[in-house]
């Protein structure tokens, strides 16, 4: 390949670097948030199933009442995401989530038994064949680790919010 080939692929590459420094975290954003709300508003409009499994809650939610549990996870689910659309505390919410989401994964998705490697990862999908069913909650909190890291970039709450501090700090 010639210098000449490269110049484009360089000049589309450096496009999608500008790009990404406005809007890399919007279609995890708006992904996280759909999933999470659409889970709150199945809290809000269900039953608490919570008393079934609170037993395999760790620690320290087990030591709550169900009832409480129900929701704190129904409230983190409507509002978090909420936060995530809007790009407002977004570390936070993607925090806060991640709770949610490792508490769900020890009470409902991780296997009941296991004795090796072997057995753990026949729970690696998305439905429960009495090996567990990790597989989402899994791709959920590996989505939320880049907004915990990186927070919300520059078209959300939390961009504007830096733009002005920092113009302020320049006055």
């Amino acid at each position: 390949m010639t210098l000449l080939t490269l110049n484009p692929l360089k000049t589309a590459f450096d496009q999608l670097d500008r790009l990404a420094a406005w809007g890399w975290d919007i279609p995890l954003r708006l992904f996280l948030a759909w999933e999470f709300f659409e889970s709150g508003l199945e809290k809000w409009h269900g039953d608490n199933w919570f008393e079934q499994i609170h037993a395999s809650f760790p620690f320290p939610f087990n030591h709550f009442s169900a009832g409480f549990d129900w929701q704190v996870s129904m409230w983190a689910e409507l509002i978090a995401p909420v936060l995530l659309l809007l790009g407002l505390a977004t570390r936070f919410a993607s925090a806060s989530l991640i709770v949610v989401t490792l508490v769900a994964i020890a009470a409902v998705h991780w296997p009941a038994q296991w004795s090796s490697l072997a057995e753990l990862a026949q729970g690696y999908s998305i439905t429960d064949h009495g090996f567990g069913n990790y597989k989402l909650p899994l791709i959920y909190l590996v989505a939320l680790v880049p907004l915990v890291l990186k927070g919300a970039g520059a078209l959300s709450v939390d961009g504007l919010v830096r733009r002005v501090m920092g113009a302020s700090r320049n006055v």
